[in-house]
């Protein structure tokens, strides 16, 4: 009896190390996997980690995964697991757990693994909530103290876009009045519309400024030239404000120069996009940046 108390615990058996092992990794990955899919990135973030990003779980409007990303990042974690139980059988991993608690320093590697798990789950949850608004107040659309923010005054970049009509807009067609241009698409159902309401609503209070809108696409692929004048009357523009389109390199190169941060999913076409409205002046310069609503858009244009 009293060498069975003060002997050492048994060493594991191979088997038990090498499926342990395959659990550790498993873990590990799926940690780098949620990592990856919902810290929030930098604006300074590599192209490379954007694209690698929205290629594995896409990117929804709020940018969280799309639902193939959620089924990767659910499901596949679940599948290997559940193969590595097949291969090895339950009883070898928990025989190897088991033997791994015998041991003082074991026990504390188990204790911290949960530890690092359920704090994952927790800075998940709260990433998610974030993203969805959960269990925050409802507040009104930002506005911006128009009165505090700066002039910028720079020089508009090119366009040289198709609009509605099949006309190419530049920078000379608009020059002569105030504009106001944002980005939009019309496959988009959250954000998009109220950007586009917000600067359709300024308009409508700068009757004695006439500024023109233009809205240039974020989605080349599916808002072609031939579907702009349906585009329009979804979002029920001005007869004379411009929805702008053509090839998707041109966009795209477009989209470049004016700025525009975004993210693509190939699978479901969503796309994640600042929420922004440029004012220019009547000689083609941007006089402001805004994210705020009507109001605010509106005040801007007063101040030029």
């Amino acid at each position: 009896m009293e060498n069975r108390l003060t002997a050492p615990p048994t060493p594991l058996a191979g088997r038990h190390r090498a499926s342990l092992a395959a659990l550790g990794a498993i873990l590990v990955i799926t940690l780098a996997w949620w990592a990856l899919a919902l810290w929030p990135l930098p604006a300074a973030a590599s192209p490379a980690l954007v694209r690698a990003r929205t290629i594995c779980f896409g990117t929804a409007e709020n940018g969280l995964p799309s639902g193939t990303g959620w089924m990767m990042l659910i499901g596949e974690p679940i599948m290997i697991t559940l193969l590595l139980l097949s291969v090895t059988g339950s009883s070898t991993i928990r025989e190897g757990l088991q033997g791994i608690a015998r041991h003082v320093l074991g026990r504390w590697a188990l204790r911290a693994s949960a530890a690092v798990v359920l704090v994952a789950i927790a800075a998940a949850g709260v990433r998610v909530a974030s993203a969805l608004g959960v269990g925050a107040p409802p507040v009104a659309r930002a506005s911006v103290d128009a009165a505090g923010a700066p002039r910028l005054d720079r020089p508009a970049p090119a366009l040289g876009l198709v609009d509605q009509r099949g006309a190419t807009v530049t920078l000379a067609t608009l020059r002569g009045r105030p504009v106001l241009v944002t980005f939009a698409y019309a496959h988009c159902e959250t954000v998009c519309p109220l950007v586009v309401q917000e600067v359709v609503r300024a308009r409508e209070r700068l009757a004695d400024r006439n500024p023109q809108v233009v809205v240039i696409t974020l989605d080349p692929w599916r808002d072609t030239p031939s579907r702009l004048p349906a585009v329009a009357r979804q979002w029920e523009l001005p007869d004379d404000a411009y929805v702008l389109s053509g090839p998707v390199p041109d966009v795209e190169a477009a989209l470049d120069r004016w700025g525009v941060a975004r993210t693509r999913d190939i699978q479901s076409g969503e796309i994640t996009h600042p929420q922004i409205v440029y004012v220019l002046d009547r000689d083609g310069r941007i006089a402001y940046s805004v994210t705020g609503d009507a109001d605010a858009i509106a005040q801007l244009v007063r101040r030029l």
